[in-house]
């Protein structure tokens, strides 16, 4: 199977831009219609236990936790994406533009909330709406499902030593074994050979 060449670092680029614009695009659109359609703290069955809609403002972090630091998560998602904006510079590897573009998306979506709704700049708090009560007592939005799947494939990707330039952690280390256990012959008169 051939490998796939690199992308450009500019490609890569335009990969992670157009979808942090459409996670962050399709999570402010659902909390819009959050905002103007859904009843604040009532329960709308969707698919009865499995799957319902509860509107939400959050000023801390999962589960509410750090209601009273609203302005540490503020801080806390500028530098993610941030660190998100700059590694993307150093891109050339498909799945880490997807993941990256992904997740930053969804660091964007909640740090709008934090920085322009109720009840002031850098301490908005996030509007959330989906319920899985059978799952975990969570509600969150869709901002929330790119983050945790992105930090998850994150790590995954780490785990399997996928580098940001597409190549594998264990290439290179079998590289490197391979000039160092070497006999001083060249490579090509060894070929040759």
């Amino acid at each position: 199977m051939a490998e796939r060449c690199p992308l450009r670092r500019s490609a890569a680029g335009i990969i992670v831009a157009i979808l942090a614009a459409l996670v962050l695009a399709a999570d402010q659109f659902v909390k819009h219609l959050t905002v103007e359609h859904l009843p604040l703290h009532e329960v709308v069955p969707v698919l009865g236990e499995f799957l319902q809609l509860y509107f939400v403002r959050n000023p801390g972090a999962a589960f509410s936790i750090g209601s009273d630091y609203t302005w540490i998560f503020t801080i806390a998602l500028s530098v993610v994406a941030v660190v998100i904006i700059w590694k993307a510079f150093d891109l050339r590897s498909r799945i880490w533009a997807v993941v990256l573009g992904s997740l930053l998306g969804g660091v964007l979506g909640n740090l709008t909330d934090r920085f322009f709704r109720e009840p002031g700049f850098a301490v908005g708090h996030v509007v959330d709406m989906i319920s899985m009560p059978w799952m975990m007592p969570a509600i969150f939005n869709v901002a929330d499902i790119f983050i945790v799947c992105g930090m998850i494939t994150v790590a995954l990707l780490v785990v399997l030593g996928i580098r940001f330039d597409g190549t594998r952690e264990k290439d290179h280390v079998e590289s490197a074994d391979a000039a160092g256990s070497g006999d001083g012959e060249p490579e090509v008169a060894q070929r040759e050979a």
